[in-house]
């Protein structure tokens, strides 16, 4: 049985950050992970309302019936979510937790479809992490047909976890610089939550090295 697309990624992510707050965007090489491309995303941080989608895979966008590319991240979610993804992504940014999702949908053929994601921290400019990487997986039946109309999202869960097991401001406080390199330990999850990262395989490659 083949491993979903948010645990593979979050593998090759947590190997190339080798315990940095995250690895920097161009060292992320698409043929290692040319596998879950299909399902595979990147966001911008325009601010703290607008996370654009600046790639998006071909089986993602057929599933959403829309294009992702240079839409809101935070469009098409009920507003209690849209509030709370916000802040859960402004800790991405900031402190360089990793989010795991559940997301429900509506408006798809005959049935509801549901995901599972990861969103990763990646430095692009300036030691600054703008960028977030992301996959997802479809773990309800494969609908029938693609869907005519963009589909409405739902959160189910959420789960912030810390790859060095706190948030990078209290490991700063007595340890290294964010950015430099150190062993990586295992994920952990905050008081209450599950760590564990339940997160299908690919298609065409849609990612250049060059591309933003």
């Amino acid at each position: 049985m083949k491993q979903k697309s948010p645990n593979t990624l979050y593998g090759y992510w947590n190997e190339l950050r080798a315990g940095r707050i995250a690895p920097r965007r161009l060292e992320v090489e698409p043929s290692r992970i040319a596998g879950i491309l299909s399902e595979t995303f990147m966001l911008e941080r325009v601010n703290a309302g607008d996370y654009q989608y600046r790639l998006a895979g071909t089986r993602l966008c057929e599933l959403f019936g829309a294009e992702l590319r240079c839409s809101n991240f935070l469009s098409g979610w009920q507003e209690a979510d849209q509030a709370l993804l916000a802040h859960k992504l402004a800790l991405i940014c900031e402190q360089g937790a990793v989010l795991t999702l559940e997301i429900e949908t509506s408006g798809a053929p005959r049935h509801a479809l549901e995901f599972e994601a990861i969103l990763l921290p990646l430095v692009h400019t300036a030691n600054s992490i703008n960028r977030i990487i992301g996959a997802m997986s479809l773990t309800s039946p494969t609908p029938i047909g693609a869907s005519e109309h963009p589909l409405r999202r739902r959160l189910r869960r959420l789960e912030v976890i810390w790859p060095d097991g706190r948030p990078r401001a209290v490991l700063e406080r007595g340890s290294t610089a964010p950015f430099q390199a150190a062993q990586a330990p295992l994920p952990s999850a905050q008081k209450g939550e599950r760590p564990q990262l339940r997160v299908l395989d690919g298609g065409r490659t849609f990612w250049k090295k060059g591309a933003p």
